[in-house]
């Protein structure tokens, strides 16, 4: 082996070990760890952003969700803040400016609590009432109640093509129909009505997802968005039929 070639070897491992060691640096953003886009997805997980998710669960809904939005902030932080890639006091200012809210539609037997943080939602997941759990049979969700219950979660998000592709998947298979009724948001906060009784089954479900899927450029769904409710309404339908 020739000098140089001696030489540029402890060289190239040493520039390796940096990269590696920059690489490792890096915090965990609340893109990594939520469907996230825009400012958000590309700000660090801080430990007073999921204190603050913390105190909002433990407010509304008695105590903090395993597994859930402020479940997974706080490890996140403090893998961030071992690291020494963010104070313990840090919160971000989109935190600061937007906050975090916790909203719950209620649906024949449950109620589906969202969650967002800094106008995002981060969290869905299903309450079911112990009276209902008690009953010997409850009636089954129908697609037109599952479209209404998003336009309830969304608040002001803005209809996208993605949204707009889970809709008409929706409606042809609440119809049978492959015509496609126009007026989106208007007409699915009033589903119930419009579409015909048909009750969500895991197809249905899956049929959605995969509309909103393909005609997102992520080709991701949105949480809390048409497909969570059609897949909540589906599983709510399951566990109505077997009771």
């Amino acid at each position: 082996m020739s000098q140089e070639q001696q030489q540029r070897r402890p060289q190239q491992n040493e520039d390796q070990q940096q990269r590696s060691q920059g690489a490792q640096r890096e915090p965990i953003k609340y893109g990594d760890v939520f469907v996230v886009s825009g400012e958000l997805a590309n700000k660090p997980v801080a430990p007073r952003d999921a204190a603050m998710m913390q105190a909002a669960e433990s407010t509304a809904l008695g105590q903090t969700q395993r597994g859930g939005p402020a479940d997974v902030m706080t490890c996140a932080a403090e893998i961030n803040e071992q690291a020494g890639l963010v104070d313990r006091g840090y919160a971000t200012d989109i935190a600061k400016d937007k906050g975090v809210t916790i909203t719950g539609t209620e649906v024949p037997g449950a109620r589906i609590v969202t969650e967002s943080f800094a106008g995002h939602v981060v969290g869905q997941h299903v309450q079911v009432a112990a009276e209902q759990v008690a009953a010997v049979k409850q009636d089954n969700l129908f697609i037109g109640q599952a479209l209404e219950a998003t336009v309830e979660t969304a608040g002001d998000k803005p209809v996208e093509y993605s949204d707009a592709a889970a809709v008409a998947e929706a409606e042809m298979r609440a119809t049978g129909r492959n015509l496609i009724m126009q007026g989106i948001r208007s007409f699915s906060s009033d589903a119930s009505k419009s579409f015909p009784a048909k009750e969500v089954t895991r197809d249905d479900a899956e049929a959605v997802a995969r509309a909103e899927q393909r005609n997102n450029p992520n080709l991701t769904t949105y949480p809390g968005g048409i497909s969570s409710s059609m897949d909540t309404a589906s599983r709510l339908n399951q566990d109505a039929d077997m009771q």
